[in-house]
């Protein structure tokens, strides 16, 4: 079975990275982090339009490193009869199955699910909102690369600060989820807004993906 890549997209201080963390942890499986945070916490906070660009391949190159990673823990599964399980934060631990009349009696396991905090639309309206024009290498990756679902995550929770959020204001933040809606409203994958607070994030985005897989 194919790994269903389902992205978490939305402005900042909408609860993507927790969400991401809440659905890998209950469907057992990986997650991909925003490259973006690793990127200017060790870079600094200032950054410029060529940065945006080196961003967006850092967060290519995490999503098919822990999408291969993955891929790879799932054929171990299906050839050894070994679990994976106890994952953490991008990491696992193989369990052995046990035995029952001869068949494999699985306990637990990973299931065919990646969830992924940003793709190359969040790239995109960063680009735009900051510097009113976007790489062309971004705008080819979004024409190329398949994603299987896609979370909006709505703006009605209250905005933390943190050293590198940008947009505390109300009126810019729903203007950016806007933009964001639009996006999705004009592209062919099957997409849900989450709104609530974080207990009626996660059942709504578990909602979405169980029915997106069924």
């Amino acid at each position: 079975m194919e790994v269903k890549k389902i992205v978490v997209i939305g402005p900042e201080s909408t609860g993507k990275s927790t969400l991401c963390a809440q659905l890998a942890a209950h469907y057992q499986t990986l997650w991909v982090p925003e490259y973006a945070r690793e990127y200017l916490e060790k870079n600094g906070s200032e950054y410029d339009y060529d940065d945006l660009l080196t961003i967006a391949k850092g967060q290519i190159d995490s999503e098919e490193a822990i999408n291969y990673q993955l891929s790879a823990m799932r054929c171990q599964v299906e050839e050894t009869g070994y679990q994976v399980s106890g994952i953490r934060s991008g990491k696992s631990v193989l369990e052995n199955s046990g035995k029952s009349d001869g068949k494999r009696i699985h306990r637990t396991s990973n299931s065919g699910h990646l969830f992924i905090d940003t793709d190359m639309y969040v790239m995109k309206v960063w680009c735009e909102f900051v510097f009113n024009r976007c790489h062309n290498w971004i705008l080819t990756q979004i024409a190329l690369r398949h994603y299987d679902g896609y979370l909006l995550c709505d703006v009605d929770l209250p905005w933390i600060k943190d050293s590198l959020r940008e947009y505390p204001d109300k009126k810019i933040r729903e203007k950016l989820y806007y933009f964001y809606q639009d996006l999705m409203v004009n592209q062919s994958v099957l997409w849900c807004n989450i709104s609530g607070n974080y207990e009626e994030r996660l059942r709504k985005a578990k909602l979405f993906v169980d029915k997106l897989t069924a």
